[in-house]
């Protein structure tokens, strides 16, 4: 089964490699909206969220973001992921990665849990100083442990935070990874009962990336039915359809925004 996860990764991999297109020098064009960096959570000896039925976060995730790394490519976007197997990626490396890459949107998947096994649903965050509620602060806390559990040293002291935050929000960052959270959440969100909404939250992933960034719960391993759901191959397919619906809206508008024409 290893063996065979293996080969899928490395083949889904290739058709992306493939299918992308290089990118252009930027000193030649105009900065178009053309890099989109996906971001699989956790890996490694770092599982994540684990449900009931035995559906582990960190293969979960990798497997939705190659579904939406090829249909990104598929698109014409080049596309970069932070990890390609079931490997840990420290955080600077993810975000080196990401601005390494001078990409246009950062989009980190992860799976949900909380000790309440009725809280289901999908919801989508963007970077702030402090929580947007409890539970957003619970997540952004169960999520930035996995860096510290694996010994990576934290990169800024709460004094430098307010400083990265204060640059954010005197930037367009803040305001486009806003923008591109509520596109996001409004192409997921699916069943209005249990749509969970936008939310801010100090995400450590998400702090040291150059560019618009979300983060996106996809689900709640820890509730029964999302659990089902996500086991089956077509709400994976679904969930990478809406995101990147939503990367290419968000995409059109950096464009117009730029003054750069169609494609």
């Amino acid at each position: 089964m290893l063996l065979e996860r293996k080969r899928l990764a490395v083949a889904l991999a290739l058709v992306v490699a493939s299918l992308a297109p290089a990118r252009a020098d930027e000193s030649i064009g105009p900065d178009r909206f053309d890099t989109v960096v996906i971001d699989a959570g956790h890996g490694g000896d770092d599982a994540g969220a684990r449900g009931a039925a035995g559906l582990v976060e960190k293969e979960l995730v990798l497997d939705v973001a190659f579904r939406l790394a090829k249909r990104l490519a598929e698109n014409g976007l080049q596309v970069v992921m932070t990890r390609h197997d079931d490997s840990f990626v420290p955080l600077e490396q993810r975000t080196s990665i990401a601005n390494d890459a001078r990409a246009d949107l950062f989009i980190s998947i992860h799976g949900n849990a909380t000790h309440d096994a009725k809280v289901r649903g999908i919801e989508t965050f963007f970077l702030a100083l402090s929580a947007s509620d409890e539970h957003a602060g619970q997540v952004a806390r169960r999520e930035n442990q996995a860096f510290r559990l694996e010994g990576t040293p934290a990169r800024r002291s709460d004094d430098a935070l307010v400083a990265i935050i204060g640059d954010l929000i005197a930037s367009e960052h803040m305001e486009e990874s806003n923008e591109f959270a509520r596109l996001a959440q409004a192409k997921l969100a699916g069943d209005p009962e249990v749509a969970r909404g936008v939310k801010q939250a100090p995400f450590v992933v998400l702090e040291g990336v150059q560019m618009p960034a979300a983060l996106v719960e996809i689900g709640f391993l820890t509730n029964r039915l999302d659990e089902k759901k996500l086991q089956r191959s077509e709400e994976r397919d679904r969930i990478a359809a809406a995101l990147t619906r939503a990367a290419l809206e968000f995409g059109q508008r950096y464009d117009a925004r730029r003054g750069v024409g169609s494609r």
